[in-house]
């Protein structure tokens, strides 16, 4: 018989309260040694796997001199060539397969808009993995046997929908499969069938925020209790916003297709201190994302993931182009984490020969009294050089004075705090495009 949904109160944790020992599973109690130990044996069955069963990595492997026998500490992964999306795309659609195709149960692809997609398949045993995986996600988020979860990823062949989706279910939750758009429907859905979790884009998450106040609906009075976030990049400034806004803790989940979709990783909600990576299905490093040699623990540069369970399509140090740095485990110790991934090597945009990632803009914009967190960057020409345009919507009730107030406010923080010039256009509410899932805030014109 499944429980009682727990009541509020509970299920927001205090900061530094651990998990009771009777939710965690056997993986979590795990020591760090005995963490490593297992990856060993799996990163050499991994491999193996990948270099018997697929041309790629037997290619890749051969042209720099190892094979899978040389792989003898977690430390020897690094004499061994990367995987990137380019690989993904060139042996379209199932040359990267380590199985046969009735073998395969389910498969999933990107968008592919800029270019082919890169697609993925899962055996029946790697869909199990990743069940558990995403409901250890969400009991690390604060879900229980019989919450309720809304799921506003999109479905399909993105795989956050029912990545969530089958993950929640293992967890013992009732899912609401929401999907994305249809936004005046979802904040009824929330109201009528009362969940206590959500899982969806922050910027999605925003879009619903500003449509239940449009409607007159306060939403700190809903039920939801836990926002589990992903897909994109998202800063301190947004959690702090939807939780203010919302009265929910926000907590982040990393994950993308090549690797598995979402449940890579979870934000404990206990700690809300980074990720914690499940080591014993993934091995991370961090590289440096122009000479790709490894770097220490505690250094920023690029995410490397190699899957060490996958079936279907095992990855070798895959380059996720993500940026962040890999740190001690805390409320679950025997895996490390990762910091909150707020940029990424090819969303980094080089204006005036500066670097700036958009979520540099985000932090300012809401810091700033006035305005509303959705915003646009326009990049342009201005004879020869670049120029940026950031749009930000004003807050409903923002006079022409405390617009300009803003916009002033929001040049200098990025000039003081990003080392760039740009301008600021303060539009009318409600008039910047709205998320629907992952959201693009940059609209690059320069060679226009």
């Amino acid at each position: 018989m499944i429980s009682e949904p727990t009541a509020r109160a509970d299920v927001r944790t205090r900061r530094g309260e651990p998990l009771p020992a009777d939710l965690l599973d056997d993986a979590e109690r795990m020591s760090r040694e005995e963490v490593r130990d297992l990856q060993l044996r799996r990163l050499r069955q991994t491999l193996r796997h990948a270099y018997e069963n697929v041309e790629l990595y037997r290619k890749k492997f051969d042209g720099a001199g190892v094979t899978p026998d040389d792989c003898r500490t977690l430390e020897d992964l690094a004499r061994f060539p990367f995987t990137t999306k380019v690989d993904l795309r060139e042996t379209y659609p199932f040359g990267m397969f380590a199985v046969p195709m009735p073998e395969v149960r389910r498969i999933h692809a990107s968008s592919g808009t800029t270019g082919r997609p890169t697609v993925v398949g899962y055996t029946e045993n790697d869909l199990s993995n990743w069940a558990d995986l995403v409901a250890r996600s969400i009991r690390a988020a604060g879900g229980r046997p019989g919450h309720k979860v809304h799921i506003s990823y999109g479905y399909g062949l993105f795989t956050g929908g029912l990545g969530a989706h089958y993950g929640a279910e293992r967890a013992g939750c009732t899912v609401i499969p929401a999907s994305g758009g249809m936004t005046a429907r979802q904040v009824q859905i929330i109201q009528d069938f009362e969940p206590e979790i959500i899982m969806v884009t922050p910027s999605y998450m925003l879009t619903l925020l500003d449509e239940f106040e449009r409607q007159g609906v306060d939403p700190r009075a809903s039920s939801l209790k836990v926002g589990i976030f992903g897909a994109e990049p998202w800063t301190e400034e947004m959690r702090r916003e939807i939780e203010e806004r919302m009265d929910i803790h926000a907590v982040d989940i990393y994950g993308l297709s090549e690797v598995m979709g979402p449940g890579v990783a979870q934000e404990c909600v206990e700690t809300k201190d980074g990720l914690h990576v499940w080591e014993d299905h993934f091995l991370p490093e961090v590289v440096d994302p122009l000479t790709g040699e490894s770097l220490a623990d505690g250094t920023e540069g690029e995410l490397v993931f190699t899957s060490l369970t996958k079936e279907a399509l095992p990855v070798i140090r895959y380059r996720t182009r993500d940026l962040t740095r890999l740190l001690p485990g805390t409320a679950r110790t025997g895996f490390r984490r990762i910091e909150k991934i707020t940029g990424r090597c090819d969303d980094m945009i080089i204006l005036r020969g500066v670097n700036v990632f958009p979520t540099q803009i985000e932090e300012v914009v809401l810091r700033t009294p006035g305005v509303a967190p959705h915003f646009q960057i326009l990049l342009t020409k201005r004879g020869r050089m670049d120029h940026m345009t950031v749009r930000v919507e004003a807050r409903p009730g923002a006079g022409p004075e405390q617009r300009e107030s803003a916009g002033r406010a929001i040049a200098k923080g990025v000039k003081d705090g990003v080392g760039i010039s740009v301008e600021v256009a303060v539009v009318e509410p409600e008039s910047l495009e709205r998320s629907l899932g992952k959201l693009r805030r940059v609209k690059d014109q320069r060679e226009a």
